[in-house]
């Protein structure tokens, strides 16, 4: 990649920002561990850093196609393949922030750091009203703060000189941000939305003043497909217009002692759509590559492979093109629902699910992949159903890209899903269904228990990495040094009373002897109640439980 020292001129062309945001994105690469660790919550789905990461390959892959230099150009198609590919509540901010820098810099070949500036103040606003409540230390805090910054310097400076002020705001407003947000101060963490926005812009601020990353070179290449995209020393890009789908690959790796970074830059290294979570002992990997066999054979030098999944997504798009919809039994209201686990997949498609996406905690589907299912069931009028807090916004964002009519159920959790499915009517027109399926997840509770990801003290507990937690509605409120124990304390603290319906879904490394050994003790501690055990299959947590 050519060196951008000379970008000390009054203005930025296409090629400039192509060349600045790849960097960034290589820097955001290169500390998402450390942002995925900045979770509030000790649990293993603090997934900011991915989705950040995951929404700028969209965002870079469209505008590697764009031809010419043009800044204007480039940014809409950054804009439009970020929010296509936008992951959880941080890419979709993300996209929105990409979508204002666009409108601001409007229809300009190049810019200079006016319009930079008053792009930035353009990007604030589309974040904000991109989010139904803002919260205020958040990356939303760090845009506005950083927009605010830049203009206040606009008339005297040029590109490098607003960046600079841009960034500097933006680490001086992460910091801040535990003190506007008190869960962050208890936690004793930094936004991690807000760590990732500053890190993007210090890697475009690096790129613009000439300064190399360390293997910033390797990590560009894995932006895009190897297959379609060649980076040469020159800086050129050389981009295919043939679109290939390949395999979507997935398994998990029990071994011991295993770096997960190196796990995930070697399946960034084969495909995209790179999905990697997990911890020494146990990874869960998702990919997109076009010889699933080289992604296995890695994973068995590792540990041993179990849970193997690969679907041929060119047969199933094909499939789907040649039919052009037809063929499929119209019906009068489709349901496409957002969930993970092979029992949990059998639970929905039992209650008359029409598609299932497969993500949910530390593998939230992209815009494209829930815009896509909506598009593909056979009505025009479809509920979307996204059961995890972090895909609502991804969710509402489909609405404006189809012309179907689509109520979004904001279910939060897996058991508020399916209560909310249990109470569609067929029979009932679209706003009836929406009304009682939205009221029916709201009278379901949630509680889930996990391992801790780290070691933290929050809400009074004093949680060790590794030991069993109990979250009811998201928030810790119950540890201890068994799940049995954890189990009891936070049903304990559920609404059962007599008459209640307990539900306990067992995950994928659960027992199900154990899981009846907690129903007939919540049976005997809870007069009056009825429990049901299923088998959910649902990664990383030990139990899913339901109160309704």
């Amino acid at each position: 990649m050519k060196s951008v020292a000379s970008h000390r001129r009054p203005s930025l062309n296409g090629d400039d920002l192509r060349e600045m945001f790849i960097v960034g994105t290589s820097w955001l690469e290169m500390h998402v561990p450390s942002i995925n660790a900045l979770n509030v919550f000790p649990v293993p789905d603090g997934d900011t850093g991915t989705n950040m990461l995951l929404t700028m390959r969209e965002a870079l892959s469209k505008a590697q196609l764009v031809p010419g230099n043009s800044a204007c150009q480039v940014l809409l198609a950054m804009a439009q393949g970020a929010l296509m590919g936008a992951r959880g509540n941080s890419g979709v901010i993300l996209s929105q922030i990409l979508r204002g820098l666009a409108r601001g810099i409007d229809d300009k070949e190049a810019f200079g750091g006016k319009e930079l500036a008053q792009a930035l103040e353009e990007a604030a606003q589309a974040a904000y009203k991109a989010v139904t409540r803002p919260v205020e230390g958040t990356m939303l805090t760090v845009i506005k703060d950083s927009a605010q910054a830049a203009s206040k310097v606009q008339a005297v400076s040029g590109p490098l000189e607003i960046l600079e002020t841009t960034v500097a705001a933006a680490r001086e407003s992460v910091a801040k941000t535990p003190y506007l947000l008190d869960i962050l101060r208890e936690a004793g963490v930094v936004d991690a939305g807000g760590q990732g926005l500053y890190i993007l812009l210090e890697g475009a601020l690096k790129c613009l003043k000439g300064e190399t990353l360390e293997e910033a070179p390797a990590v560009a290449t894995s932006i895009a497909r190897k297959e379609d995209v060649r980076i040469p020393a020159s800086g050129t890009y050389s981009v295919s217009n043939v679109q290939h789908y390949g395999y979507c690959t997935e398994f998990f790796i029990q071994g011991k002692d295993m770096a997960i970074d190196n796990v995930r830059e070697r399946m960034t290294q084969l495909g995209e759509s790179v999905i990697v979570v997990g911890d020494e002992d146990s990874i869960k990997v998702h990919v997109h590559a076009f010889d699933p066999g080289i992604a296995l054979s890695y994973g068995t030098s590792l540990g041993t492979l179990y849970r193997i999944k690969i679907d041929n997504i060119d047969e199933q798009h094909q499939e789907y093109v040649e039919k052009g919809g037809k063929g499929q039994r119209p019906l009068p209201i489709a349901t496409v629902v957002v969930v993970n686990g092979d029992g949990l997949v059998e639970v929905f498609k039992s209650l008359g699910a029409t598609r299932i996406v497969h993500g949910g905690p530390s593998m939230n589907p992209s815009i494209q992949e829930l815009w896509r299912a909506v598009e593909e069931v056979p009505s025009g009028k479809v509920f979307l159903l996204p059961n995890d807090p972090n895909v609502i916004l991804a969710a509402q964002q489909v609405k404006g890209l189809t012309s179907k009519e689509l109520q979004v159920i904001p279910s939060r959790s897996i058991p508020q899903g399916i209560g909310a499915l249990l109470a569609a009517n067929p029979g009932a027109d679209v706003a009836s269904n929406a009304k009682a399926m939205s009221e029916a997840s709201l009278r379901i509770q949630t509680g889930e228990i996990t391992r801790a990801s780290r070691s933290t003290n929050l809400y009074g507990f004093t949680v060790r990495k590794g030991q069993p937690i109990g979250l009811l509605e998201g928030v810790l409120v119950a540890n201890g040094g068994s799940t049995s124990a954890v189990f009891k304390k936070l049903l304990s603290q559920m609404d059962v009373k007599e008459g209640s319906l307990v539900t306990i879904y067992y995950g994928q490394q659960g027992d199900s002897e154990k899981a009846n050994g907690l129903a007939q003790w919540s049976k005997k501690n809870f007069h009056g109640t009825e429990v049901e055990v299923i088998f959910g299959g649902q990664p990383s947590y030990d139990y899913i439980i339901s109160v309704e």
